[in-house]
């Protein structure tokens, strides 16, 4: 029988009590000095990501004067919204959100229809090169966008189109490699006798795609919306190319603008980009809940 002063180790021998708890209690130390550590780190983490979004937030709530005189990281005494007032009354700051938000409802929609179609024949249908055809599409994803700038510049200057609304969408508004590998994979893990049973019911092709495959994957689809509303929200490199003037000026290149227009008055430059970060944080709130599932949906197949 046991002795109560005896505990046994791992290798069956038998370690008096008053050795294992030293031991034990130093095993612990480690476990929260390492718990301490991650969460150090994690903490350093947030504050680099999150600190230029809080800093950008406060500066556009103070006037010149006290962003002059004080502390950057000082909070705003008083709390002032001439910089937002100003940024719509003289920038001219109502028509560039206006264009990117028409620019950016544009391609979503267009990049939705287009890759779900897409997607759907490359995961479903069946035809001879679809395989050589999807990777084949998928290797343009290779391609920095840098190299098709001067192809598509010189393409739209030909035709008369730049410095249009339609030469700021059509060059991404037909899906895009990455949208469509995200879909596709997708529907690739939807059960195939689902779709094999709605086409015993007599359903075809298109009514499977928008009235089952398209339903069961809502959290993949309003993932895709975040991603391709942030991009081309902030997208800047083809805006500040293709448009002249401030007719088809998005909020990228308006607030870049900005810089030199008022002589570097960084309240009215940081006023601007809270104004442009706003509606990015109210899409993602938005769809916050289906982003967790489609993550959570992917990570459990």
């Amino acid at each position: 029988m046991t002795s109560p002063e005896q505990l046994p180790t791992p290798r069956g021998r038998r370690r008096p009590a008053g050795i294992a708890e030293p031991l034990r209690a130093a095993g612990q130390r480690r476990r929260r000095l390492g718990d301490a550590g991650a969460y150090l780190v994690l903490l350093v983490g947030a504050v680099l990501t999150l600190g230029p979004f809080v800093l950008s937030f406060m500066t556009a709530f103070k006037t010149p004067q006290q962003f002059a005189s004080e502390s950057s990281l000082a909070p705003p005494d008083p709390v002032t919204g001439e910089n937002f007032a100003r940024l719509f009354a003289e920038g001219g700051f109502v028509s560039p959100v206006v264009v990117t938000a028409q620019v950016v409802l544009v391609v979503v929609v267009g990049q939705l229809v287009f890759s779900i179609m897409a997607a759907f024949a490359f995961a479903r249908l069946r035809f001879r090169g679809r395989d050589a055809l999807f990777w084949l599409f998928l290797a343009t994803l290779m391609v920095p966008q840098v190299v098709t700038v001067i192809p598509l510049y010189t393409m739209f200057t030909a035709v008369d189109a730049r410095n249009t609304f339609w030469a700021l969408v059509l060059p991404f508004v037909f899906g895009s490699p990455y949208a469509i590998f995200l879909l596709r994979e997708y529907f690739r893990g939807i059960p195939a006798d689902l779709i094999d049973a709605a086409r015993i019911d007599g359903a075809g092709t298109w009514r499977i795609l928008w009235l089952i495959v398209v339903p069961l994957s809502r959290p993949i689809i309003a993932t895709l919306v975040i991603i391709t509303v942030v991009t081309h929200w902030n997208n800047f490199m083809w805006p500040l190319i293709i448009t002249t003037g401030p007719t088809w000026q998005t909020i990228t290149v308006a607030t870049a603008a900005l810089q030199s227009q008022y002589n570097a008055n960084w309240t009215l430059v940081m006023a601007a980009t809270t104004v442009a970060m706003a509606p990015l944080l109210v899409v993602f709130a938005l769809f916050q809940r289906h982003i967790v599932s489609s993550i959570s949906l992917t990570g459990f197949r």
